[in-house]
């Protein structure tokens, strides 16, 4: 059951900009005028811009930056949600909570991570502003794809939300990095416990992070990371992104409508790259086609046809004629 301050912040958000009598919000709510009072009062301290005015009402005056339970909720009505100011990783407090029992469609919401991490044990730069967040996946026997295809969904689903709440249009690097004119504005990590009977994974765990309001200043221990709004006035609040970033990756079904968004929305296809394979070796190539399961189709400079699955990838110049690749 809702709580009077989640019922309180929903009505108010349905109206934003608009008075709402006092008498209205009682009798909406089956609760006294005192109670309502009370409940407004408590949504201000958390930092919701809600003013009150005498014989007016109350209105909720902009978009609220806020991290509440309350907002989760109200956005993630039908999924166990958590929202923390602070935490190590999304990613390990999901697994946390699995070990107690946490079901499909579980989210977890943090405004900065103090060890956040991205592939191969890289750190992932989580500082305040942005918005980490992690969604629980309990994969049918005949879901579609692996964990690349989870990750590719989770970049379109991404740059979905992004575009419709914040009016961004993301590019996506091959596999799991998001950018934003020509700056890294967010990651994918996605992790997977097998299940070992038929050794598909039993849940995923799907961790993004956005910059979304970071300061510059926040950043400077990633030299290509930028932030969607620097200077703070994000359209949007946090925890509303999450909850629509992890809405749209819900819809994923494996069609090819999502590799078709995810190939419009690469940066790299037809772009020369610099190829560094798991083993540390490198070669330039050209970036020509990624396939349904998404694998990096490539042409080396020097003739043939690479499909990757893993590596990291660098766009480049041409090669000139006879240079060494």
């Amino acid at each position: 059951m809702a709580t009077t301050r989640q019922a309180l912040l929903a009505v108010l958000s349905a109206r934003p900009g608009r008075d709402v009598s006092g008498q209205a919000l009682a009798d909406r709510l089956g609760v006294s005028r005192a109670a309502v009072h009370k409940a407004a009062a408590s949504l201000q301290k958390q930092g919701y811009a809600i003013r009150a005015v005498s014989g007016r009402g109350y209105q909720l005056e902009a978009e609220s930056d806020c991290l509440t339970g309350e907002e989760l909720a109200l956005l993630w009505p039908h999924h166990p949600g958590r929202v923390l100011d602070q935490v190590d990783s999304t990613n390990r407090e999901m697994r946390r909570m699995l070990l107690h029992g946490t079901p499909h469609g579980t989210l977890v919401v943090a405004g900065a991570q103090t060890e956040g991490r991205g592939r191969v044990g890289r750190v992932f730069l989580s500082p305040p502003g942005g918005v980490y967040l992690s969604l629980l996946l309990c994969p049918q026997p005949d879901s579609p794809g692996d964990g690349t295809a989870v990750t590719a969904a989770a970049a379109v689903a991404a740059a979905r939300a992004v575009e419709r709440l914040c009016g961004r249009d993301l590019r996506i690097k091959w596999v799991n990095d998001l950018y934003w004119q020509g700056r890294k504005v967010g990651g994918i990590l996605t992790e997977g416990l097998l299940d070992m009977e038929s050794g598909r994974p039993s849940q995923v765990v799907v961790g993004i992070g956005i910059n979304l309001r970071t300061p510059a200043d926040l950043l400077t221990g990633a030299p290509e990371a930028g932030s969607l709004f620097p200077n703070g006035a994000a359209p949007c609040g946090r925890v509303r992104l999450a909850a629509a970033i992890a809405e749209e990756l819900l819809r994923w079904d494996g069609s090819p409508a999502w590799w078709a968004e995810y190939r419009a929305r690469s940066l790299v296809l037809g772009h020369w790259l610099t190829v560094t394979e798991p083993d540390g070796s490198r070669y330039t190539a050209l970036a020509t086609a990624i396939d349904d399961t998404g694998r990096l189709v490539v042409r080396l400079a020097g003739g043939g046809v690479r499909a990757l699955r893993c590596g990291e990838v660098r766009t480049r110049p041409a090669p000139r004629p006879g240079e060494t690749c």
